[in-house]
């Protein structure tokens, strides 16, 4: 896949020196005045993991240590919802979240991981970036007290993980494949013929491990982070859904900050979420490589059963004219 064109030449200088140089926190006072935990079932050297200490180490220095971020990478502080609810709450908590996790508030963004409704990132960028995506998010903070900071922090494309060969949905039915516990997702995977199977992502491998489940679906990132090439035999690339995740906090906790560090907080929130989005996308080939080296099959296939067979989800989440209308948009 090509490096999306939307990321700006200058935004990629910036990481580009940030990560040749790293960003040195200055001198900090005894504690910080406001201090952000930003949780993650991602393991820690997943790309959003290293971007998200990218984005703490500069927050810290433009802030001179009054804005704090601390990164608890592995559901250290939870699973992703046990996240969401304490940051509803008012807590000074943050995590990464894909946009059914909060459709629950405002429906519309359930569009935005919907199966094959998008030809690549590049569009859902594009589209984040509208006055449409912008009152989204304020619905958002009205309803449930939550704010996206931004909404780059790409993942990669998600693919089916079985213990057998996959071609066409048939091949998976009576297959319990482990996805998020959303209708969107669990529609969407049972339209592609299997049994949908949520659980929380750190019961994803021992779960496949003793046969509770026998498959998965995930982006390369987190294939490899949760070592997952070890209990699965086949990877097919169906590219169901471009994984995107929006940085999601309390905008109690966002309101609280002064505003020339609000301000601080949400450009950088943008310019590492870009720099993962780089890594996920120039990474992906490289992840598979190296899982084909340790025996486990990497299979193309030809998408377009899966694309037919789940174009009955849309009608059902009641997202056509959403669909419509978001095509539109990008002038497709």
């Amino acid at each position: 896949m090509k490096t999306p064109r939307f990321v700006p030449r200058a935004l990629l200088a910036l990481v580009a020196v940030a990560a040749a140089t790293g960003s040195v926190p200055a001198p900090r006072a005894e504690a910080a005045s406001h201090t952000l935990r930003l949780g993650t079932v991602l393991a820690p050297g997943d790309p959003l993991v290293a971007a998200a200490e990218g984005m703490k180490k500069a927050v810290e220095a433009r802030t001179k240590g009054d804005v704090e971020i601390q990164i608890y990478p592995s559901s250290q502080i939870g699973d992703t919802q046990d996240m969401i609810d304490q940051a509803a709450a008012g807590s000074n908590v943050g995590t990464f979240v894909e946009a059914s996790r909060v459709a629950v508030y405002v429906p519309e963004f359930n569009v935005l991981v919907a199966p094959y409704v998008f030809d690549d990132v590049d569009q859902i960028v594009r589209f984040s970036e509208t006055p449409t995506f912008a009152e989204w998010n304020r619905k958002l903070e009205q309803k449930s007290g939550l704010t996206l900071l931004s909404f780059n922090w790409y993942q990669g494309a998600r693919e089916l993980l079985t213990q057998k060969p996959v071609a066409t949905p048939a091949d998976l039915k009576g297959v319990r494949i482990r996805t998020i516990g959303e209708p969107l997702w669990i529609k969407t995977i049972g339209a592609m013929g299997a049994t949908a199977t949520p659980l929380a992502w750190a019961e994803v491998y021992p779960s496949i491990q003793t046969g509770v489940i026998e498959g998965a679906e995930a982006q390369p990132s987190a294939i490899w982070g949760a070592k997952l090439y070890e209990v699965v035999k086949d990877i097919t690339l169906t590219d169901h859904i471009y994984l995107m995740s929006g940085l999601l906090v309390s905008a109690e906790w966002l309101k609280s900050l002064p505003e020339d560090e609000r301000e601080i907080v949400v450009e950088e929130a943008n310019r590492w979420g870009a720099s993962a989005l780089k890594h996920n996308v120039e990474g992906a080939a490289a992840i598979f490589a190296k899982i084909r080296a340790t025996g486990v099959k990497v299979t193309e296939i030809d998408k377009t059963p899966f694309r037919k067979a789940v174009e009955p989800v849309y009608g059902e989440l009641g997202l056509t004219d959403l669909i419509a209308q978001v095509r539109k948009t990008l002038g497709n």
